[in-house]
């Protein structure tokens, strides 16, 4: 049998361990992405294959009805407790990589919650918000701030502030490890030198933690704005998106599988798309200018 070259040999595994991805990628990324902004220009109910080139229609019914967008007020609650959320984790990440006693219990016990399951969690917060037996309003009772007791699934006001929080809850631990990950690659000689120039905590956080941790923290945000923009699980499965807690994302699903409407769907997913790669501009080119 002839032998093949070095050369032959290592094109043959490389496209030997190649194919397989990048057909996966096509299969189940590329192609029903490029199948979404084409059944986008048509008028597809998602039965059959019967539809008709619509052009622009789906579009500009979503920029002339003012509902669809509105729900997108609803994803900013959900950005604003990310933004939170993200603050809260490096907090918990430079503590929890300090000399701390039992600081691997703690970090156990704040990435809990990203284990439960969607469904499981929204479930248990139910019986947490509840008005007559949840856990918050007993405790607001028995520390005697009964005016404090509210629906805080009932009221417009507050509905989606909690539901925020359980998103904060559930994925503040995740965003936490991530962190420690990042502090833990700083060099520790960095701090023992600035440690004997006489720099403070603050002084250490500000000049050596944040500019090694940048291009995770531009990670974390961009993150954040996606999970805001895509928030679906928690208000659809707590209230079904009743109350005024409806996101975008169940505005679409509601339009494909309620309304039958598929066309009309999948072009909210494309300006959705749209939006995301808009915002992620703006932060780069904003926020984390690359230095030359």
């Amino acid at each position: 049998m002839q032998r093949f070259s070095y050369k032959t040999q290592r094109m043959f595994i490389l496209f030997g361990f190649l194919t397989i991805p990048v057909l996966l990628s096509l299969t189940f990324s590329y192609y029903p992405a490029l199948s979404l902004i084409y059944y986008s220009f048509t008028d597809w109910t998602g039965l059959g294959w019967n539809m008709n080139w619509v052009g622009l229609a789906n579009y500009k019914e979503i920029f002339t009805k003012p509902d669809v967008f509105m729900s997108l007020k609803n994803n900013a609650y959900y950005f604003v407790g990310g933004l939170i959320q993200t603050v809260l984790s490096l907090w918990f990440a430079v503590i929890l990589t300090s000399r701390l006693k039992g600081r691997n219990i703690f970090r156990s016990a704040l990435f809990l919650p990203y284990v439960l399951h969607s469904v499981a969690t929204v479930i248990m917060f139910k019986n947490v918000y509840h008005l007559d037996y949840g856990s918050l309003n007993a405790l607001l009772r028995g520390i005697g701030l009964e005016s404090w007791q509210q629906k805080w699934l009932g009221n417009p006001v507050l509905v989606n502030f909690s539901l925020a929080f359980i998103s904060m809850w559930k994925y503040m631990g995740l965003n936490m490890v991530i962190f420690i990950g990042a502090l833990q690659s700083i060099p520790g000689d960095v701090y023992e030198a600035a440690s004997i120039d006489g720099a403070t905590a603050w002084q250490k956080f500000r000049f050596i933690t944040m500019p090694s941790i940048k291009s995770v923290l531009s990670l974390m945000l961009i993150l954040t704005l996606t999970g805001a923009l895509e928030a679906f699980d928690i208000p659809y499965v707590m209230l079904l998106g009743a109350n005024g807690t409806s996101t975008f994302v169940i505005k679409t699903v509601d339009t494909a599988f309620k309304y039958q409407n598929f066309g009309l769907a999948s072009a909210m997913a494309v300006v959705l798309l749209a939006i995301v790669l808009i915002f992620i501009v703006i932060q780069r080119k904003v926020l984390f200018r690359e230095e030359k």
